[in-house]
């Protein structure tokens, strides 16, 4: 071939591949909410790491544990949050591919040769080198990036659903910790003030002063608190043990935890939690949704337009030792195809779309107005516990066990008062355990704080 021809399509090359730069893709993690948003939480590296390099770090904290470092440590190491961060990566990915044109194609033919007769060898060839490239009409690129960037957008808004469900889901077990470990200090009394009746009923017993079936009920009293508080010590290390997987351990380190169940926050009304539900990331990423499939739609509309694929070429003529250009046109006929199902699919969808976008706002309205009640009964539940039924009940044990020792009352009576006393106390940590996780299920719901103090700092 001559040089001149090679030189030809040397440009060529250069003049179709000059246009075809990748464009960089878009980093767009949504606007924390205000539920946590002084928290560091996880993100990949703009670089895919292998598996074995990807870490989450191994120190946990021991001694005590806060609620604020409970949180700080499941929102930078949970393992089901960086897997959604990575998500968000792919999409950048995915973004950054559907911005890139088709790629041109190569073309080389050779005819008039290896023939009979003058055909025979390659001095009659004829040798055609082109490239050919596919030429996107109707804005299809354009297009189709949006729509792999709403998906991105959309990608990001699960990652920040998945970031709230983490932090809620750390306070939850933090209050389950705590609420365990008051209810080992209330068995530990307890069983304190069996061992102290023991030894009392049993001194009564020997002079005399009151049958030995007292000194048994009293021994049955102690041996059932003992169970209680083994119990109890069980229910808190599987408590620890759901903490501490909220940052992907199996075993904690940590000895205890500090805060303050006693705590009752101020709640705000129905009326102002309703207007903070726009916060939650389970709603606002329908603003994106929609958009993303009314870009599916202007999509498969592009999809109509048939996209010619032009070819130019250089053919080298060996009869005669001369080059000439070759030009050429394709486009598809939309006989059959014009794309028509796939259009009204995603104009489907996009009816789809805004329905389930209100039934969103619908179930999450009514599981706010739900867990609001729910809260608020908690709420009078304990502060009538605290204020009413406590305080009489101490007053019934004190005066039982006082009336015991005088010999006014017999031990029975002294057991019920006890019982009863400290099923009071039982069921009001219960009640603020149970009161917390309502909190802590509003502000899921709300994507922010409910106000007041927090439940264990």
């Amino acid at each position: 071939m001559q040089p001149r021809f090679l030189a030809t399509i040397g440009v060529a090359l250069i003049a179709v591949c000059s246009g075809c730069a990748a464009p960089q893709a878009d980093v767009a993690w949504p606007e924390p909410r205000p539920l946590g948003a002084e928290f560091a939480a996880y993100r990949p590296p703009d670089r895919p790491s292998p598996p074995s390099e990807v870490s989450f770090g191994s120190d946990q904290p021991a001694g005590s544990l806060t609620l604020h470092d409970a949180l700080a440590l499941a929102l930078l190491r949970n393992p089901e949050l960086a897997a959604f961060s990575w998500e968000v990566r792919a999409r950048e990915a995915r973004t950054l591919q559907a911005g890139l044109p088709p790629n041109p194609e190569f073309q080389f033919q050779t005819e008039n040769f290896g023939g009979t007769g003058t055909y025979g060898g390659l001095d009659e060839a004829e040798t055609t080198v082109g490239l050919g490239q596919l030429v996107e009409l109707g804005g299809k690129r354009a297009r189709r990036r949006r729509l792999a960037s709403l998906e991105r957008d959309l990608a990001g808004w699960d990652y920040e659903a998945r970031r709230i469900d983490v932090f809620a889901e750390t306070a939850r077990r933090f209050t389950d910790v705590l609420a365990a470990q008051e209810r080992i200090s209330l068995n530990k009394e307890l069983v304190d003030l069996a061992e102290k009746m023991v030894q009392t009923v049993s001194a009564r017993v020997r002079t005399g002063k009151v049958s030995p079936v007292d000194q048994t009920k009293a021994r049955i009293a102690l041996s059932t608190s003992r169970i209680d508080l083994e119990r109890s010590m069980r229910d808190l290390e599987a408590a620890r043990n759901a903490l501490s997987a909220t940052w992907g351990s199996s075993s904690p380190v940590f000895e205890q935890v500090t805060g303050n169940l006693y705590v009752l926050p101020a709640i705000p009304t129905l009326d102002v939690m309703e207007k903070r539900v726009s916060n939650n990331p389970d709603i606002a990423r329908w603003m994106i949704e929609l958009e993303r499939r009314k870009a599916s739609v202007a999509v498969e509309k592009a999809g109509r337009i048939p996209d010619p694929t032009l070819s130019g070429a250089v053919r080298y003529l060996g009869e005669s030792n001369d080059t000439a250009f070759v030009v050429g046109l394709s486009i598809p006929m939309p006989v059959f195809d014009r794309n028509q199902g796939n259009l009204l699919e995603a104009r489907y969808r996009l009816s789809k779309a805004e329905v389930e976008r209100r039934a969103a706002v619908t179930r999450i309205r009514a599981l706010l107005a739900a867990g609001y009640q729910a809260l608020s009964a908690t709420y009078a539940e304990a502060t009538s516990l605290r204020d009413e039924v406590l305080p009489g009940a101490q007053r019934v044990f004190e005066a039982a066990g006082e009336a015991f020792r005088q010999g006014k009352l017999g031990y029975l009576d002294v057991l019920d008062a006890q019982r009863t006393f400290f099923e009071a106390k039982a069921r009001y940590v219960d009640a603020l355990n149970r009161f917390h996780k309502a909190v802590v299920d509003l502000e899921r719901l709300t994507g922010e704080p409910v106000g007041g103090e927090p439940a264990a700092q």
